[in-house]
């Protein structure tokens, strides 16, 4: 998966539209070095109603637990069932095999409030 063409948040969540209505979400690999080795992964359950910046979730690490937050309201349409056995999946490669939740959103989902790849760059500096 190309990095590059993903949308972030300041809190180091990425999202990848699906479709215009459904986005993909993980954390980027900045916050996975943040992190160190993640041992654990909560996930939201699917049909989970979410409010934009609601938590969806934990990762643990050996460093610290750190929350989860939806950057789209929506209901959680499917989660990375791998991750409850695997959670090393997400430091392995945070973009395909770690990403953690869907949600689909009743509205087309606005990108205008996220972070382009370039602007996530100097957010982290």
């Amino acid at each position: 998966m190309d990095k590059t063409t993903l949308f972030y948040t300041e809190d180091h969540e990425w999202i990848q539209l699906v479709d215009e209505h459904t986005a993909r979400i993980g954390i980027s690999d900045h916050a996975v070095e943040q992190l160190g080795d993640i041992v654990y992964v909560e996930l939201p359950d699917v049909d989970d109603e979410l409010d934009a910046e609601d938590e969806a979730g934990n990762i643990e690490s050996v460093k610290s637990t750190s929350e989860i937050f939806t950057p789209v309201a929506g209901t959680v349409t499917a989660v990375n069932e791998d991750l409850e056995d695997e959670p090393e999946k997400v430091n392995e490669d945070p973009y395909a095999l770690g990403w953690i939740f869907e949600i689909k959103s009743d509205d087309a989902i606005d990108t205008s409030a996220f972070l382009t790849y370039e602007q996530y760059q100097e957010h982290i500096g």
